[in-house]
């Protein structure tokens, strides 16, 4: 442990929030002071595990109801500061964003009035575009006491998996295919947990949450801009612009969870624990939760999916009771006289999933073209051109014409075990979830690499993430380093970069929902760049 190490609140203590507090806790030398999380048992229990241990009774400004107790309570403890009261405790020097989507603008929009407290948000940054851009903006406006921008990072996990840091030097800094011409990458889903999210759960309905692009997939759009439209080391050297794509086109509906599909021997039961055929549908609630092998209940897993129905399941000493509670839990449902905001409000995982309030996409393929795009360069040996100080243009590596292809896919027996192919002029890249294999065209050598897995959380993705953005706060905080620098150096990802691929995924679904190809530069100086706030001084 560093000396002063980055102390550290974590908003929302849910499945997200305790992922980032494992990883803080076993491979930073930051350290979990503080949570806010408005359910007694899930605060309590993270207190326990991460802050005040299972022996100890948690202490002033370590645990809030709400994250607006924390922000009135930080108030008053800089206020006690300056009044000169000594013995105040320390503050904490950066928040863990972990909330609902839908929270995450006012949240965020509080802590940067606050001020002073790098950030660090789970994906995706808001559910809007003009929530992201008053993210965006606000994010722009919170300085530390020397008028730097704070660090921020956002829950893009996939660029931090050894597996994909290692595919990008491969693919950019080795051009061990050369110029990349083409990429197809696709996430399958997983057949049942997709209805365990997108039909059943939180992220069912767009008008409530987001549309399943956003909510399950925009990591997938922000790693492919940055495998595509950022040759790192070559704009390094030579400060370029990123290489934008010239289009965007979408096609995608929700394809097969919906009442036509329902089958016919179902009848007209509504829950799964009421149906005649639920024995033998590979969607029974029951099967799922609780006699599925590995995830149910009765293979003594009390971790995700089970806790997300019973949140304080592990609490059960007696399997039968737990047991019980659940069964009871997967038996609720609604009828036409519940009311339609107790029913947007709800999760029902006990609901038929042909007879569900979803509305979002099972199935979507997203299509990103470049066009070329060279840059003005002096030519080798101006003086024999007689032309010393005129520039031309010349192409230059990774700027050339390409297009990548994103599948969402949700009728998968992988279950978010992502795989990507890679087309470029020398060679192709097979990558799937732990292997990269290579085929040079040139020698006709065929290389796999096996990248370490560090943890089952997005290949290490969790882990990456999390210590590269503690590891920036400590540089700022303790070794004197600017935080431009640690944004740069550290994180590897700018905001602007965040707001560019949160709006591919809202420039997409335009595309989708009104069948047409965008052209992306005119998309975003209308919705973007024209929705910001300008300076008047």
């Amino acid at each position: 442990m560093v000396p002063n190490p980055p102390r550290i609140l974590v908003v929302g203590a849910g499945s997200r929030g305790r992922a980032y507090a494992r990883a803080i806790q076993s491979s930073t030398d930051g350290i979990v002071t503080a949570v806010a999380e408005p359910n007694k048992y899930k605060r309590r229990q993270f207190g326990q595990s991460f802050i005040w241990g299972s022996h100890a009774l948690p202490s002033e400004g370590v645990q809030f109801d709400d994250w607006r107790d924390f922000i009135a309570y930080e108030k008053g403890r800089r206020a006690r500061i300056l009044a000169g009261e000594t013995d105040v405790p320390p503050g904490v020097d950066a928040a863990f964003v972990c909330v609902l989507d839908e929270m995450h603008r006012e949240v965020i929009l509080a802590l940067t009035m606050l001020g002073g407290l790098h950030i660090m948000c789970e994906k995706p940054l808001a559910t809007t575009l003009r929530d992201c851009i008053d993210i965006y903006e606000a994010l722009r406006t919170n300085t530390n006491a020397k008028g730097e921008q704070m660090v921020f990072s956002i829950g893009h996990v996939l660029r931090y998996s050894p597996h994909n840091m290692l595919l990008r030097k491969l693919l950019l800094e080795d051009r061990v295919i050369g110029d990349v011409l083409s990429v197809v990458h696709t996430e399958p889903v997983g057949w049942w947990h997709f209805t365990h999210s997108y039909v059943r759960g939180n992220w069912r309905r767009e008008s409530t949450s987001a549309p399943s692009l956003l909510t399950k997939s925009c990591h997938d759009i922000d790693v492919l801009l940055w495998l595509l439209c950022s040759p790192a080391s070559y704009i390094a050297q030579h400060g370029e612009t990123p290489h934008l794509p010239s289009t965007i086109s979408s096609t995608g509906s929700l394809q097969y969870f919906k009442r036509s599909r329902k089958p016919a021997a179902a009848g007209t039961a509504t829950n799964c624990l009421s149906c005649p055929i639920e024995s033998s549908c590979k969607y029974s609630a029951k099967r799922i939760y609780v006699t599925q092998d590995e995830f149910g209940l009765d293979s003594y897993n009390t971790d995700w999916p089970v806790n997300v129905v019973i949140p304080d399941i592990e609490s059960y000493s007696d399997m039968d009771v737990a047991r019980e509670t659940l069964l009871r839990e997967l038996a609720k449902d609604y009828g036409t006289n519940t009311p339609a905001l107790q029913i947007q409000q709800s999760n029902w995982f006990g609901r038929c999933v042909y007879e569900s309030d979803n509305d979002v996409c099972d199935e979507q393929i997203v299509t990103i073209t470049w066009d070329d795009d060279p840059v003005p360069s002096l030519p080798s040996f101006p003086h024999e051109l007689g032309q010393e100080n005129v520039l031309i243009s010349s192409p230059s590596r990774g700027r050339g014409s390409k297009m990548a292809t994103f599948h969402m896919v949700a009728q998968t027996n992988k279950i978010c075990q992502r795989y990507t192919n890679l087309y470029g002029v020398d060679g192709e890249i097979f990558a799937d979830s732990s292997t990269i294999t290579i085929h040079d065209f040139r020698t006709g050598e065929t290389t796999t690499h096996c990248p370490r897995n560090e943890d089952r959380g997005h290949g290490g993705g969790d882990l990456g993430l999390t210590r590269q953005f503690v590891r920036a706060v400590d540089k700022v905080k303790n070794h004197g380093w600017t935080t431009n620098r640690a944004q740069t150096e550290l994180v590897g990802c700018t905001l602007e970069e965040v707001m560019r691929s949160h709006a591919m995924v809202f420039c997409a679904e335009e595309a989708r929902k009104n069948k047409k190809v965008i052209d992306w530069g005119e998309w975003w100086a209308k919705h973007v760049e024209g929705k910001l706030k300008r300076d008047t001084s």
